[in-house]
């Protein structure tokens, strides 16, 4: 019988086959020169290394706690330093140098047998063995190492369809096991018009980048929403010019907000002012009384006692800066109001974990305290809330400009007069009297939704950033008109979250703040905030003229109404 016999190997040096020295061993040599067994000596620079360990940190806490400076040291102090230092080098002498040494020993075992392999594995063929290389054998890795894959048994679309659709493959981890974040969504979506019966026809699919929103900004997607974006401007503010996006499906906003420039720009611009800047995040915690609530609030709001909340929350981010912590009490609830500097990020996250650096600490003084949530409503996030509206949260932003009469006149089509009468009526009274907070203005959401939706900014936070107040004056004997726009919570950011997207990233470049800023950290989000609020001031002026001069139904009547027969649309 013919045999396909294996190609000879090359001769191997006998050396290879030799047994190699084990990183214990190695230790095993080590501890020869050690004057007590080895066992013993770990046990004593184990027990050493956190007893002091635990000795330095209680003294610093105490330290902080009575203001004293961390550098000054007592002997004791110096000595337990050094017994540190000293019991870190021996621990990570006989541990860390033997881990290295372990993890060397064993990648240079793993190619000896990679190559060993190589040789020895073979496919066969009839009565044959063909020798066949291992490295053939090893399938590629994904080229994307950003999702963690497990694999699926290969099955085409329909199979991976029908897979979904039975519940056989949770939806919600398409991407994990396939490692293709598009064909998930396109998966997940045919799955979803299955089991719903509704075509998703009109919902583009093609051409956005899922990955770019994988664990960011959306799960489970299916498309992806087309909004318009328009540019109004140029917004001529602090003598600077800003061509400004916005994306919206109402008609007239771009065009009444673009008059408003219009105006302000032939009025000599705008001038913006930041009045403060400060996320909060305001967690409630109970108490077994009143009285022991009391207690904390008045430890928090200690002046003596700042310095060292200071330093436990600003740990948490080198962006975040304590800036105050206010108080309000409920029975024996407390609510804890914290205020902080975010850098150029919009900041929840980053105040949310510097809140809960300082709860951990207060534990250690107030253990019978119950954390009952990080969040516990008087921050006030994404909600209309009076201590916004007076505290402020985020940005808070100041916008004014004086308009030339004969712009009111020519380019706005009314009159000073007409306009001021106009704002007290509507703006000042009439919400005065639909008990409105925060809303003393004609329509300052619209504006800050648009900017929002076209920056990448949290669109649910339109609810507090909206918080304006629009005043109207004549000056110069009422031949010109002073307007303003105050806003005292503007939450925006130009990192993170939606900002990182492409489109968004884009509208962020045009208005020159994209990212963060290097030179001059969270200078490029106040920018953006005065921004915002210029454009508001813009979108009053218009749409208060626009109502002063009874054009309102006339111009959406022309801009916001589609010429397409609907009864036609499928």
């Amino acid at each position: 019988m013919d045999v396909c016999r294996r190609p000879l190997k090359p001769s191997i040096p006998h050396n290879h086959h030799q047994k190699r020295p084990t990183p214990s061993s190695d230790a095993a040599k080590a501890s020869d020169a050690l004057p007590l067994p080895l066992n013993i000596t770990n046990c004593f620079f184990f027990t050493l290394f956190f007893f002091v360990a635990y000795y330095l940190l209680d003294r610093w806490r105490d330290k902080i706690r009575t203001s004293t400076p961390l550098h000054i040291l007592t002997f004791y102090e110096l000595a337990a330093i050094l017994s540190l230092i000293a019991s870190f080098i021996y621990l990570l002498g006989f541990f860390g140098i033997d881990f290295v040494q372990s993890f060397i020993s064993r990648y240079s075992h793993d190619v000896w047998e990679l190559e060993n392999d190589e040789e020895q594995i073979f496919i066969r063929d009839g009565d044959c063995s063909i020798h066949c290389p291992a490295s053939s054998l090893i399938t590629s890795k994904p080229k994307s190492m950003d999702i963690p894959v497990t694999p699926l048994p290969l099955k085409d679309d329909e199979e991976l369809v029908k897979s979904v659709v039975s519940g056989d493959i949770p939806s919600y981890s398409l991407e994990s096991k396939l490692g293709d974040c598009f064909k998930a969504a396109s998966i997940r979506r045919e799955a979803l018009q299955r089991l719903t019966g509704r075509s998703l026809e009109g919902l583009p699919l093609e051409g956005f980048d899922y990955k770019s929103i994988l664990g960011q900004c959306c799960e489970m997607p299916v498309g992806y929403v087309q909004i318009p974006v328009g540019i109004a401007g140029p917004l001529l503010l602090n003598g600077c010019e800003y061509s400004v996006p916005m994306a919206t499906t109402e008609g007239c906003l771009v065009a009444s907000t673009n008059r408003g420039c219009k105006a302000i720009f032939a009025s000599g611009g705008a001038t913006s002012v930041l009045l403060r800047d400060g996320m909060t995040r305001a967690p409630v915690v109970r108490f077994a009384s009143a009285k022991r609530a009391t207690e904390l609030k008045f430890f928090l709001e200690d002046p003596l006692n700042f310095d060292t909340l200071t330093v436990v929350f600003n740990k948490s981010s080198r962006y975040a800066r304590l800036q105050g912590i206010q108080c309000a009490i409920a029975g024996k609830n407390l609510y804890i109001r914290f205020s902080c500097s975010t850098g150029d990020a919009m900041g929840m996250n980053m105040v949310s974990k510097g809140v809960q650096n300082v709860l951990d600490f207060l534990q250690n003084d107030f253990p019978e305290m119950d954390v009952i949530g990080i969040s516990g409503n008087f921050c006030s996030d994404k909600k209309p809330a009076a201590v916004n509206w007076i505290e402020g949260r985020g940005k808070s932003v100041v916008c004014e400009a004086v308009i030339n009469g004969e712009v009111v006149a020519k380019v706005l089509k009314t009159t000073v007069s007409a306009l001021v009468e106009l704002n007290m009526l509507k703006n000042l009274t009439g919400s005065a009297v639909a008990g409105s907070l925060g809303g003393f203005n004609a329509h300052a959401a619209n504006i800050v939704s648009a900017i929002f939706l076209a920056t990448g900014q949290d669109p649910a936070q339109n609810v507090e950033s909206s918080h304006c107040i629009t005043m109207m004056e004549a000056v110069n004997n009422g031949r010109d008109l002073h307007v303003s726009v105050t806003m005292p919570s503007i939450e925006v950011g130009t990192v993170g979250g939606g900002t990182q997207l492409a489109s968004q990233s884009a509208c962020l470049n045009l208005l020159g703040v994209k990212g963060a800023n290097k030179e001059s950290p969270g200078s490029n989000s106040q920018l953006l905030a005065t921004i915002v609020a210029g454009s508001v001031l813009a979108g009053e002026l218009s749409l208060m003229s626009a109502i002063a001069a009874g054009q309102l139904v006339k111009s959406h009547m022309k801009y916001n109404r589609s010429s397409r027969d609907v009864t036609k649309l499928g």
